[in-house]
């Protein structure tokens, strides 16, 4: 282990925005090599990763439900998109040569590993960057909720939230120039707030197991491994 990781075993969440690059919807692929080749850079420091992604790139369950669809419905198909994204990206995490394993909330087991708490821990610790698709295999819960819950039974140390900007602020940065950004915020500031970081429940999970986020720009080289490394970067979420 290099004596500067501040982070020996963290969860990386992806949006699949983050994943779509500069297109406006399904998978880029110089994104998603970008994000590869950091992850890669990061785990040679002999960090353990683990990875939740989000399906928003290719279909968005609330969207769906708002616009007359049954929720539940819509949640599962959510829940297949980040099937797709993870399979992406596990195959562009293994052409940069790292061991991958895809564990899915849905059994399908010509694609995925079924998730199974004490395998994902084992697969870490043998150096496989494990990539949690399917959200938590329930409707009604985002996959930010699932990557608090992944983060608290593999005993994860930070959650890492890779977005388009550089931490949380107070209104939309793109479309407010007045928008002040955060450096430290605590779990009930979020809540207090009603800043769009992660949901409710997700904030409650992190809250309970005390389970810091860090919320960062992933567009920008060298971010993830500085983050890693404890440089001040992006917005931490934590109790005071």
């Amino acid at each position: 282990m290099h004596r500067e990781v501040k982070y020996k075993r963290v969860l990386l969440k992806l949006s699949g925005e983050i994943l779509q690059g500069d297109q406006d919807y399904g998978i880029d692929s110089t994104a998603i090599q970008s994000i590869s080749k950091e992850i890669i850079e990061v785990k040679a420091l002999g960090v353990e990763i683990a990875i939740s992604v989000g399906g928003g790139n290719i279909f968005r369950g609330l969207s769906a439900s708002g616009k007359g669809m049954d929720r539940s419905l819509a949640d599962y198909m959510g829940m297949l998109a980040t099937v797709v994204n993870a399979l992406a990206l596990q195959d562009a995490l293994e052409k940069e040569g790292a061991f991958t394993r895809v564990m899915s909330a849905i059994e399908m087991i010509k694609v995925a590993e079924p998730y199974i708490r004490r395998r994902a821990i084992r697969h870490m610790e043998k150096g496989r960057v494990v990539i949690f698709a399917a959200g938590t295999g329930n409707p009604f819960f985002s996959t930010d909720t699932a990557a608090a819950l992944r983060a608290a039974e593999i005993g994860t140390e930070v959650i890492l939230k890779a977005t388009k900007v550089d931490g949380v602020y107070s209104a939309d940065p793109m479309g407010d120039q007045t928008a002040v950004k955060f450096d430290k915020l605590t779990y009930l500031d979020i809540l207090s707030k009603e800043l769009k970081v992660m949901d409710a429940t997700a904030i409650s999970l992190c809250k309970e197991n005390n389970i810091p986020i860090i919320v960062f720009n992933q567009k920008i080289p060298g971010n993830f491994r500085g983050v890693i490394m404890g440089e001040k970067i992006g917005t931490v979420i934590k109790d005071r």
